[in-house]
C-alpha cells in the first residue's frame, strides 16, 4: 500500500484529479442512461386493431361518417375480460346491433372475431415513435419487447467476464478508449437499424461496452485518490447518474420519436472518445505490473499538473523502487484470474461479493426496466426520481463519511426494500402515495449503485480489482436475466414481484456485515496486502484498547 505516500507526493486531490473526475462524471452521466434507455425507446402506447370502417379516410360505409367515434369502435372492436377495448382481435365484420344493446352484448349468438390481420393503430399521446409502434411488437409479437431488453443484458454479462482480465492486462485507459468507440458506433447505429434483428444485434454490441466503460472510468478515478477523499467521488459519480436519468427523460419528452431520441443520447459520445487521449493511465496499476518507468513518467505529469514541480524533480526511480519494493517484487509475476480464489480471505470476499451484487442486481434492475408497470407517464416517474437522487446524493456524502461503507449500505438498501415493500401493501386506490414511494425507491438507486461499487473496488487488491468486478459481475449479473423473469409471477399476484424486489434488497443491506469496513483505508495493491489488512486493522484495534487501558 506504498503507493499513497508517492500519491501524496504528487498531490492527492489538485488540478489533475478534479479534471480527470470530471472527466469520468460526464462520461457516467451520458453513458449509464442507456440501460434503461427502452424505458422510452421501446415503451408500449395504448393500441388496437386497425379497422377499415374506423380507419380508413374513403370508408363511406353504411353512412358511417354520421356516428360517433365511441359508436364506431363499439361495432369494430370486441371488449376484453375487462370489459376494455381488446388490444389484439377485431369483430369480422361490423356488428352494427351492438349500437341498440346499451352497452351488453348479444345473449343469442357471439360475433365472429379475428386477430389484426391489417395492423394496428397505436396512441401517440406520449410517444410518436417506438420500436414497438415500428415493427409491431404487440400481441403474439409481445414477446420479442423483452427479446429486445435481453439482448441488451447478454452483452452486459458477457462485458463483464471479459472487460476484467483484459483491464488489468492491457490497461485501464486503453480498454476504456475501446470501449467507449464500441458503444458511440453501436448506440448511434441502432437509431438507423433497418430491422428488429439488426436492433438486438446493435444494442447486444452497445451492451458489452458498458461494463468495461463503468469499471474503468471508475478505476481511473480512484486509483488516483486519497482514500479519505472516495465517499465524495462516490456521491458525485451518483449525482452525475441521477443528473443523466433526468437529462434522458428531458431528451424524451422533448423527443417524442425514438430515432432521434436514440441519435441525442449516442451521438455525444464522440466527443468523450477523442478527449480520452488526454487522460492519464493509473500510475498504481502500472507500477504493480511491472511498468515502473511508464508509472513514473505519469507521476510527474501528474505532479506538474498538480503545481507540484518540486516533488516532479524528486522522483526518481530509486524513490519508486524504495516505496514499492514489495509490490515491484510481487509484479514479477503475472496475476492470473485463478488467484482471487488462492487466498482464503480473498475468495471469501469474491464470494460474498457475487451473492451481494446478484442480490442488487435484481433488486435494481427489476425496478428500473419495469417502471412502466406503475406509472403510465414514464417520463414524469423517472424526472421525478432522477431529480430526488441528486438530493438524496448530497444528504449520503455526509452519512458515508460519518458511517461507514457497511451501515451506509445497510441503511439506504434497507430503506428501500421497506419503501418497495410499502408499495406491495398500499391499496390500489391510494395511487398517488404508491407512486411516492416507489419515487423514493427509485431515487436511492443510484447512490446504493455507487456505494456498493466503492465498497468493492477497496476490498480487491489494484493486480486484480478489474478481474474481480468482472468476476463478481460475472455472477451478480446473472440477476440481469432472472428481474425480468420475477415479472412473469404477476400472473399470480401483481404484487409478488415487488416483494422479492424489496426482500432481496433488504437481504443486501445485512450482507454487508460479512465484509470488513473500508472506511479511510488505503486501497491494497497486491493480495499480500488483502491478506494482512485485516489482522493488521484488528491488531491496531487491540493495540489501541491496550492503550486505553494503561493509561487508567
Amino acid at each position: 500500500m506504498a503507493f499513497q505516500e508517492l500519491l501524496n507526493q504528487v498531490g492527492s486531490l489538485g488540478r489533475f484529479q478534479i479534471l480527470q473526475i470530471s472527466f469520468v462524471l460526464f462520461l457516467v452521466g451520458l453513458v449509464v442512461p442507456h440501460i434503461t434507455m427502452e424505458n422510452f425507446t421501446a415503451a408500449i402506447p395504448n393500441h388496437r386493431c386497425w379497422a377499415p370502417i374506423l380507419d380508413n379516410d374513403t370508408a363511406s360505409d353504411n353512412g358511417s361518417r354520421i356516428l360517433s367515434q365511441d359508436d364506431l369502435l363499439r361495432i369494430s372492436i370486441p371488449l376484453d375480460s375487462n370489459l376494455r377495448l381488446d388490444k389484439c382481435r377485431r369483430f369480422a365484420q361490423p356488428q352494427w346491433h351492438l349500437l341498440h344493446l346499451n352497452g351488453t352484448f348479444s345473449n343469442e349468438t357471439e360475433p365472429d372475431t379475428e386477430p389484426c390481420v391489417d395492423g394496428w393503430v397505436y396512441d401517440r399521446s406520449n410517444f410518436l415513435s417506438t420500436i414497438v409502434t415500428e415493427w409491431d411488437l404487440v400481441c403474439e409479437s409481445q414477446a420479442l419487447n423483452s427479446v429486445a431488453k435481453f439482448s441488451f443484458m447478454i452483452g452486459l454479462f458477457i462485458g463483464a467476464i471479459i472487460c476484467g482480465h483484459l483491464s488489468d492486462r492491457f490497461g485501464r485507459k486503453f480498454i476504456l478508449t475501446c470501449a467507449l468507440l464500441q458503444f458511440a458506433i453501436t448506440e448511434t447505429c441502432v437509431a438507423f437499424a433497418p430491422s428488429f434483428f439488426i436492433y438486438c444485434l446493435l444494442r447486444f454490441l452497445a451492451g458489452m461496452s458498458v461494463e468495461p466503460i463503468s469499471v474503468n472510468s471508475n478505476l481511473l478515478i480512484l486509483e488516483w485518490t486519497n482514500p479519505k477523499f472516495l465517499g465524495m467521488v462516490a456521491v458525485l459519480t451518483s449525482c452525475a447518474a441521477s443528473i443523466g436519468y433526468v437529462i434522458l427523460a428531458g431528451l424524451a419528452f422533448l423527443f417524442r420519436i425514438w430515432h432521434h431520441l436514440q441519435l441525442a443520447m449516442s451521438v455525444p459520445i464522440f466527443f468523450f472518445f477523442i478527449l480520452t487521449r488526454w487522460m492519464s493511465e493509473s500510475a498504481r496499476w502500472l507500477i504493480v505490473t511491472n511498468k515502473p518507468q511508464k508509472g513514473l513518467k505519469e507521476l510527474r505529469k501528474v505532479a506538474h499538473m498538480n503545481g507540484m514541480k518540486n516533488s516532479g524533480n524528486t522522483l526518481t526511480m530509486e524513490v519508486v523502487e524504495a516505496s514499492m519494493k514489495n509490490e515491484l517484487e510481487a509484479a514479477k509475476r503475472k496475476s492470473s484470474p485463478r488467484d482471487l480464489f488462492h487466498t482464503p480471505i480473498l475468495r471469501n470476499r469474491i464470494c460474498v461479493l457475487s451473492f451481494m451484487r446478484y442480490l442488487f442486481t435484481v433488486s435494481i434492475f427489476g425496478l428500473s426496466l419495469h417502471l412502466q408497470h406503475l406509472s403510465t407517464n414514464i417520463i414524469l416517474l423517472r424526472f421525478l426520481s432522477s431529480a430526488l437522487g441528486i438530493l438524496i446524493s448530497v444528504i449520503g456524502h455526509f452519512v458515508l463519511n460519518h458511517m461507514g461503507r457497511r451501515i451506509t449500505q445497510l441503511v439506504l438498501m434497507s430503506l428501500r426494500g421497506i419503501f418497495m415493500l410499502t408499495a406491495v401493501f398500499v391499496p390500489q386506490e391510494m395511487q398517488t402515495l404508491r407512486i411516492i414511494v416507489v419515487t423514493l425507491a427509485a431515487a436511492l438507486s443510484s447512490l446504493c449503485m455507487c456505494v456498493s461499487n466503492l465498497h468493492i473496488n477497496e476490498l480487491l487488491p489494484t493486480t486484480l480489482r478489474a478481474t474481480g468486478m468482472g468476476v463478481i459481475g460475472m455472477f451478480g449479473n446473472s440477476g440481469l436475466f432472472l428481474a425480468p423473469l420475477f415479472m412473469l409471477l404477476a400472473t399470480y399476484s401483481a404484487n409478488l414481484p415487488w416483494i422479492f424486489y424489496g426482500g432481496f434488497s433488504i437481504l443486501y443491506g445485512f450482507s454487508v456485515f460479512l465484509l470488513p469496513e473500508t472506511k479511510n483505508q488505503p486501497l491494497p495493491d497486491s493480495i499480500h496486502d488483502v491478506g494482512n489488512d485485516w489482522k493488521d486493522s484488528r491488531q491496531a484495534k487491540e493495540e489501541d484498547s491496550i492503550i486505553k487501558v494503561t493509561r487508567f
